[in-house]
């Protein structure tokens, strides 16, 4: 059996025997991996708290034969997230991006960017400001991710020109059409069932998520930022085939 080092966030944990759980982690090197850690389940035990929920860790794991779990042997904290404690929209929002990358990707499937994107996420939504600092804002620092996971598993959507007749668009009289896979001109949503209108300032601001930079950080008001919350939402619903468990928590 290879022996394996990674940097890794704890998705979630689960009992496998009285001293033992099974942790399901996402990795920059190797992308999820699911591991059983022996004796995880003690007060004392090598792990320590390492394996907390949304915790980062550097792990030392086994690989065993694909469609078995690895085994853990080692696991040290390398961040926390203290925030998260006592901000409940900040947790649900936290809770929301383990549970897209725990149910959405591949095991053994790395994307090192997209891990990268998780971890500032939980670094924006968990880690306290300094004095006078601005606190992040969940909404948007969610969508931004949502965005950033959609790019990487292939799933970026049609913003630019119509998802279904490619032809450029304009900024009035959009919708955002989830099975067609972007917005869609006045002339092609006719024939589309799973849309939702689109106004400027929405199709303004999903342009700003996906674009690289800071321009995201600027959002529009609440009632378009209300409205991407419901495309995005919808749209990752369609994707997974289910809506997430964590959508209900979200705001805007």
């Amino acid at each position: 059996m290879a022996s394996a080092k990674a940097t890794a966030i704890v998705l979630r944990t689960a009992d496998w025997s009285e001293s033992s759980r099974v942790a399901t982690l996402w990795t920059r090197e190797f992308g999820k991996v699911r591991a059983l850690a022996k004796g995880g389940r003690r007060l004392k035990s090598a792990f320590e708290n390492a394996l907390d929920l949304l915790t980062v860790c550097s792990i030392v794991f086994l690989r065993k034969s694909p469609g078995t779990l690895d085994l853990l042997t080692e696991a040290q904290v390398v961040q926390r997230f203290p925030r998260l404690r006592d901000d409940l929209a900040a947790l649900y929002a936290a809770y929301y991006v383990a549970e897209l990358l725990g149910d959405w990707t591949e095991d053994y499937d790395p994307h090192p960017a997209l891990f990268d994107e998780a971890l500032q996420t939980l670094r924006d939504l968990g880690s306290k400001p300094a004095a006078e600092a601005p606190v992040t804002e969940t909404g948007p620092r969610v969508m931004r991710f949502e965005m950033a996971l959609l790019r990487e598993l292939g799933y970026s959507p049609a913003l630019d020109v119509c998802a279904v007749c490619g032809a450029a668009v304009e900024p009035e009289r959009l919708a955002f059409g989830a099975a067609a896979g972007g917005v869609l001109c006045p002339r092609c949503q006719a024939g589309q069932r799973e849309k939702r209108p689109l106004s400027r300032g929405a199709w303004q601001w999903l342009r700003a998520l996906a674009a690289p930079g800071d321009g995201w950080k600027e959002p529009p008001n609440a009632a378009a930022r209300a409205e991407v919350r419901q495309v995005l939402g919808h749209y990752v619903t369609y994707l997974m085939g289910r809506r997430p468990r964590l959508l209900p928590y979200l705001g805007s």
